[in-house]
């Protein structure tokens, strides 16, 4: 199996206060690796080093052999192959639902405008939307315009999907469908890298979970390891409180 991702020693600080203290984690092509932990963990910050929307204080992250913290890396190239979820869902109001999604490939010149409207609706289809594809978001429920923005990020079509906590705006009954999007794809084998409080899913779907708190990656095993056996009393903590 092929090493997709891999951070070494990750730090990263806010003026004086650290928020990520040395995390090391390495990801396989096609695993699917759910964060959980308590807020203010670290957790959102290191989902945005991974695309480098957060600038790294110090340490390494390398996705398919590029190094992104690397100086002189093109990092909108190497964004375009990482999709990424918003916990809100940052779509554009003045665009359809349509339009959201044909927007990046059609500024990036990776798709026409024909090929760009046949994807988008084609995506629309997969997360269970197409007969909202001329909807502006306003028209649409939040667990419609989460569907929406991610058939938005998988229009660039990413080797990596990550997923910062997407459901967490979100009306409790609008959770299942975002979630089952997420399950599809995971089943189609996506690499991806969810930050999520749904203890659920991480249990159902991930092949492996990790724990983060106060900056540093507690504990980490599969979902039977982690919430049937957890060995940290960090971790045990953690779950006696969400579980």
């Amino acid at each position: 199996m092929k090493e997709k991702i891999r951070v070494t020693d990750l730090r990263k600080s806010f003026h004086h206060l650290d928020v990520l203290k040395g995390i090391d984690l390495r990801v396989q092509e096609g695993e699917v690796v759910c964060i959980i932990g308590p807020s203010g963990g670290g957790k959102s910050t290191f989902l945005r080093c991974l695309n480098q929307l957060e600038t790294v204080t110090s340490g390494e992250i390398i996705v398919d052999d590029f190094v992104l913290t690397e100086r002189k890396v093109n990092i909108n190239k190497i964004r375009e192959n990482i999709g990424m979820v918003f916990q809100s869902f940052n779509l554009f109001p003045h665009l359809t639902a349509k339009k959201n999604i044909m927007m990046a490939p059609v500024d990036l010149k990776k798709m026409t405008r024909d090929q760009a409207e046949t994807k988008a609706l084609e995506l629309l289809k997969r997360v269970g939307l197409s007969e909202k594809a001329d909807n502006y978001p306003h028209e649409l429920s939040g667990g419609q315009q989460q569907r929406v923005a991610i058939a938005r990020a998988l229009a660039m079509q990413p080797d990596v999907m990550l997923f910062d906590e997407p459901t967490s705006a979100l009306d409790p009954e609008m959770v299942g469908e975002v979630l089952q999007v997420m399950k599809e794809l995971a089943a189609e084998g996506m690499t991806m890298v969810v930050v999520t409080h749904e203890m659920g899913f991480a249990r159902d779907v991930a092949d492996r979970v990790i724990l983060m708190a106060d900056g540093v990656i507690v504990e980490e095993g599969t979902p039977d390891e982690l919430f049937e056996k957890p060995k940290e009393s960090r971790t045990q903590e953690f779950l006696r409180a969400v579980l």
